[in-house]
């Protein structure tokens, strides 16, 4: 019994007092997972704003979004096998480096894939000859662009070398193909986006990853975020503005691809 007892007895607790030592080691014990941390979101995650309407109104000017990295497998990776990677697929938003600079990162989203006949009529997308449902599409202007709306076709704009490449080496009776190792990109904003039918395919290798979650939104203006200032004017309103600019409907709002 006395056994029992002692095992049940309460034990005084005594409260260290803290010492100089004591908080250095538990500082340092934060360092590592901080570095981790901060390195595997660089690895597996990584954060970009949305500058430009194009993907409106999926994706909004100042939306902040964490893009997945993991998402598709760069081409001949060893890793493909191991880990949960994916090609690309009709109606997937993707994040990934411009064909005609890549210096500078664009989100689009994936109409077309290898093999593909692509074309337009009247602003609608028929892919493989059949017409696509698109209910995230927004169209902005009423009049129809010859080049723009039926596309391909005599360019009537600037056409950027690689959508040039493009129109003279993959359109087929009417229809572009989608080469192999590329995809074909387009914006919600269709009539105010600079997408494919201007600078051609996205190659596989330029695909970043596809944003997954909006985890902060503020109503910015595309001068704001890309002006020669490079974000100091955008700060300045952010500290001044932060509560009554913040779009707090989509702070946390999940970005989902649509089957297509």
């Amino acid at each position: 019994m006395h056994r029992i007892k002692t095992a049940l007895r309460k034990p005084v607790r005594r409260t260290p007092t803290p010492s100089a030592g004591g908080v250095r080691e538990g500082l340092a014990g934060w360092v590592v997972p901080i570095i981790l941390l901060l390195f595997s979101t660089t690895l597996l995650a990584q954060n970009f704003v949305i500058p430009t309407g194009s993907m409106e109104d999926t994706l909004l000017v100042g939306d902040h979004v964490f893009v997945d990295k993991l998402s598709y497998a760069p081409a001949g990776s060893l890793s493909a096998h191991v880990l949960p990677y994916q090609a690309p697929k009709h109606g997937d938003i993707i994040v990934f480096r411009s064909p005609a600079d890549l210096k500078m990162t664009l989100v689009k989203r994936v109409i077309g894939v290898p093999g593909d006949r692509i074309r337009l009529v009247n602003k609608q997308v028929y892919r493989n000859g059949v017409k696509v449902w698109e209910p995230y599409t927004y169209f902005k202007t009423d009049f129809i662009d010859p080049y723009r709306d039926s596309f391909p076709a005599m360019p009537n704009a600037q056409v950027l070398p690689g959508g040039m490449d493009m129109l003279e080496h993959n359109v087929v009776n009417g229809e572009v193909v989608v080469p192999h190792d590329c995809v074909f990109a387009m914006g919600d904003n269709r009539d105010l986006s600079l997408d494919s039918r201007y600078w051609g395919f996205v190659p596989r290798d330029n695909i970043i990853g596809k944003p997954f979650l909006i985890y902060w939104s503020y109503d910015a203006s595309t001068e704001a975020l890309l002006g020669p200032t490079l974000g100091i004017d955008h700060m300045v309103d952010v500290f001044e503005h932060f509560f009554t600019k913040t779009r707090w409907r989509r702070t946390l709002k999940l970005v989902r691809g649509y089957p297509g």
